[in-house]
């Protein structure tokens, strides 16, 4: 049996009455930054870390302890600020994450570096869904769209600027200011949250769902496993990757049955009870799939048909980030001037699929910047619909649970980010293999296909071409899932308070 609590505070209006400061949303951007760049910024720098610490064999685990213990923690971090306070959630998974970005920067093997990758992991996952959460309860629906739309446009920005960042670090420093770079930033968000964000929100006193969060912990950790594994450690038909599958589908269902009965769930089942939010779930872990799947294998076609280096590989991937950022900006004044969001889903739906198939146009000889082009309807619609899932998923969730609400926005994107790499990444392999790729080709890294004969250079283009018409046909199957689920969305009127 929960009891509601006021949170000691002075005399401040309602958080829903009170607005956000531009001071705020400056504290909040850049929390939600750390997070996002930190999933970026380390791969470019993995090169000069394996050969100043060694450990190659241990490389994949740099990225992977951070994305489990970042989507394990996600959900549970959103229903802490939930029943403690989002102000004080917030402000602790930043010192958690830069305690963890410290200790990252101060190691001295790989074991110590993974390990302390787990600790920073575990503090991003409640950077997101703690931005998310307090606009979301600051601000009303109607009035959030350019807020979450400057939230969202993040994402491509990190994307894209995480890579060059680590580069330069990399290059100009060490790789250890890859970590260290998040003090100062992580130390002026602290400053600036914790001297103006004022929040009334109420606390709730109840038994902490460890149940649940144990289930949900060990169903997320089976499933990223299974995606990072699946089809490069060990096969997909392997005892492993099924044994990992039986045991994240177990968890889940388990855990479902465990949340119905929990007085303060970590996700609650009553979430679900409304379309709209479930709908935008649904579109979100088909964006997040398409999303991370175009941008992880498009830079290969440009690095190993079109000749870019991997720093100008991630440049020509502006058109499509600059279409995300674009859409969502535009979507967030539109719906805060006129408040109708139904069209958006839909329409971002239709773009993506329509980008998918534009893409199958590239082949070896497609000039550069025609290819880079082409991204951007791809980028566009994939924009529309992160916003408005976005946005739908704060308007159909009640104050009270709204870090749960986009705690599960955030994993479910994750999660669908993760499989949909693992999936079309499986598409990408069989099409390189049935394409004429030679034999240990898949291996080489454009540099060495560079000197090899002709005869070989066009067989490995030709290859990694088909592969990529696999990733992009793919995207489109997943836009166009989205563009039919779109239809069911409700047209409900944006809360005003």
């Amino acid at each position: 049996m929960s009891r509601r609590t006021e949170e000691t505070s002075t005399a401040q209006p309602p958080a829903e009455q009170s607005g956000l400061p531009k001071s705020v949303l400056f504290g909040l951007l850049l929390g939600l930054m750390l997070g996002l760049l930190d999933g970026t910024i380390v791969g470019t720098a993995l090169p000069t870390i394996v050969g100043d610490l060694g450990g190659l064999d241990h490389l994949p685990w740099v990225v992977t302890a951070y994305l489990l213990t970042a989507s394990v923690s996600t959900p549970i971090w959103g229903k802490l600020g939930d029943l403690y306070g989002r102000k004080g959630s917030f402000i602790w998974s930043i010192v958690v994450f830069l305690a963890g970005s410290v200790l990252c920067g101060l190691a001295q093997d790989m074991v110590q570096l993974i390990a302390f990758r787990a600790v920073q992991g575990l503090g991003a996952g409640g950077l997101m869904v703690g931005a998310i959460s307090i606009i979301g309860v600051m601000l009303p629906p109607s009035q959030t769209g350019r807020s979450q739309s400057m939230v969202g446009a993040m994402m491509p920005v990190a994307l894209v600027g995480g890579p060059l960042l680590g580069g330069f670090l990399t290059d100009q420093l060490d790789w250890r200011w890859v970590f260290y770079v998040n003090v100062p930033i992580g130390a002026v968000a602290l400053l600036i949250i914790g001297l103006h964000l004022r929040l009334h929100t109420e606390k709730i006193t109840a038994r902490i769902d460890y149940a649940g969060a144990a289930l949900l912990s060990a169903g997320i950790l089976a499933l990223t496993l299974l995606a990072s594994w699946g089809g490069t450690t060990y096969d997909w038909s392997s005892p492993q990757i099924l044994g990992l599958g039986v045991l994240g589908v177990g968890a889940l269902v388990w855990f479902t049955r465990v949340e119905r009965r929990a007085a303060e769930p970590v996700i609650p089942p009553r979430l679900f009870a409304d379309r709209n939010f479930t709908v935008a779930q649904v579109l979100t872990f088909l964006v997040g799939a398409a999303m991370l799947g175009a941008a992880s294998y498009l830079p290969l076609y440009m690095q190993f048909v079109r000749g870019a280096s991997s720093t100008a590989s991630g440049m020509l991937l502006l058109p499509l980030m600059g279409g995300m950022f674009g859409a969502q900006l535009l979507v967030g004044k539109l719906i805060a001037n006129g408040g109708r969001y139904r069209v958006y889903p839909v329409l971002g739906g239709a773009l993506t699929a329509l980008g998918g198939l534009a893409l199958l146009t590239v082949g070896t000889e497609t000039p550069t910047a025609v290819t880079s082009a082409l991204t951007l309807v791809l980028g566009f619609g994939m924009g529309l619909l992160m916003q408005s899932t976005l946005l739908l998923t704060i308007n159909s969730a009640e104050p009270r649970d709204m870090g749960a609400a986009t705690g599960t926005a955030t994993l479910v994107r994750t999660i669908g980010g993760s499989l949909g790499i693992a999936v079309l990444g499986a598409v990408y392999a069989s099409r390189l293999a049935s394409s004429g790729m030679p034999e240990g080709g898949a291996s080489w890294t454009p540099e060495a296909v560079r000197g090899m004969p002709e005869g070989v250079r066009e067989a490995v283009e030709t290859a990694v071409t088909s592969g990529l018409h696999g990733v992009v046909l793919g995207a489109a199957l997943l836009g166009a899932v989205a563009f039919a689920a779109a239809w069911l969305v409700r047209e409900v009127p944006l809360r005003k308070g």
